[in-house]
């Protein structure tokens, strides 16, 4: 997946500019489209076909948001929900200058869904797609930085980007582009970093931070805008604090008394609790370490998702248990103990207990194997075809054609 949009080894982009500078990756240098994913008849379907509802459309132009009124509307008898998108009014404000922005297409459209799946899976973060379709000559935002991560990927027509260096760099969630307004006013009086015209086949990755704006040209644009939302320090320093509410310790109340406009009695209580914390972290390194490793695991399970699950060609599959072939549902999250004699298969949103003697079998879904009933490890038919059918019942694993 990666290696379609960055011009170089994904060893030297992880090492080279993941999180530390742009990447511009024309398609010269690796003949590709992204038509597969997205082009102008995708983007007609969605609008006037597929019943999208805000909050997964909105429209901007020339750096102001429009009012959602400007483009939704109800959809008639049977579907008298307020908040669809209206074609014609979109239509519109298109052939106004407004850019019509479709969020969440990994939750939308197939070829996107299976796409950002692969890039959770090789890039190890949480990731999302936008769309981004501007009408010629015409501009949705003002310069501002994100603070994710972003792939640009150009699908049809052209746009040029002005890139800026940051005036804040590595910015968290809670520290977005409109704190920074005037520095960024400032930093694009300066010679950008990258002023380029992005064409079908291109590429951009940003990091975080990174100061942009874009203008389509003489035709329309439509861009693809894959985000990555980067675990940072700071989240797995949380987490460690997360875990340390586990000791009743640092649940105590402070003692009474304590001024909070002394600065100076304020410091030596921070002191404290200081000293407190680290000499806790170097007693209890290893449990407080594996404590705040399940809490990430169940952070990055609760921002992904796994591959949706078909409920009817589930329950059949279950009916036929004893000779379906299945594997673990690709990209669920799951812990693995084994506790007073059973099998304890912790998943996101629930807990399944297991006898025993289905621990192998368990195991050897969970890391890939496709199995039947006949193929489960230290199971029989009768005991396999019975899993299979808890699990497939569970949404834990899929059936395989």
């Amino acid at each position: 997946m990666l290696s379609r949009f960055i011009a170089t080894d994904p060893q030297t982009f992880a090492t080279e500019y993941w999180g530390r500078r742009p990447l511009l990756s024309p398609s010269a240098a690796l003949p590709r489209d992204f038509g597969d994913l997205l082009s102008p008849d995708t983007v007609d379907e969605l609008i006037a076909e597929r019943g999208v509802r805000a909050p997964f459309i909105r429209l901007a132009n020339e750096g102001d948001v429009l009012a959602k009124d400007c483009y939704l509307g109800p959809a008639g008898f049977g579907a008298e929900m307020g908040d669809q998108v209206d074609s014609a009014k979109v239509l519109a404000q298109f052939a106004a200058g407004a850019t019509i922005v479709l969020q969440g297409l990994h939750r939308l459209w197939p070829p996107v869904i299976d796409f950002v799946r692969q890039a959770v899976d090789e890039l190890g973060h949480p990731v999302q797609a936008n769309a981004y379709i501007t009408p010629p000559t015409s501009r949705g935002f003002d310069p501002h930085y994100d603070v994710h991560d972003v792939f640009v990927l150009q699908a049809s027509g052209q746009k040029r980007w002005i890139v800026h260096e940051p005036v804040h760099v590595h910015p968290l969630p809670s520290q977005p582009w409109t704190q920074h307004r005037a520095a960024i006013a400032n930093r694009v009086t300066d010679d950008p970093v990258i002023d380029t015209v992005l064409s079908e086949g291109d590429a951009l990755y940003l990091p975080r931070g990174w100061i942009h704006s874009a203008q389509a040209l003489e035709t329309t644009s439509i861009h693809l805008t894959v985000g990555v939302s980067p675990l940072t320090a700071v989240d797995v320093a949380r987490t460690v604090i997360d875990e340390l509410g586990t000791s009743a310790a640092f649940r105590e109340s402070l003692p009474m008394g304590a001024d909070p406009t002394d600065r100076d009695e304020i410091i030596a209580a921070v002191s404290k609790v200081m000293a407190e914390m680290v000499e806790t972290l170097r007693d209890d390194a290893s449990t407080l370490s594996a404590g705040a490793a399940s809490r990430l695991v169940r952070r990055h399970a609760d921002r992904t998702r796994p591959v949706a699950i078909r409920p009817l060609a589930s329950l059949l599959a279950g009916e036929r248990a004893d000779t379906t072939r299945v594997r673990w549902r690709h990209g669920l999250v799951a812990t693995i103990d084994h506790s007073g004699g059973r099998v304890v298969l912790r998943l996101p949103d629930k807990v399944l207990t297991l006898p025993m003697s289905c621990a192998d079998a368990v195991a050897a879904l969970h890391h890939g194997r496709v199995a039947d009933a006949d193929s489960l490890p230290g199971l029989d038919h009768a005991d396999g075809t019975v899993l299979i059918r808890r699990l497939l019942r569970e949404a834990v694993v899929v059936p395989v054609n």
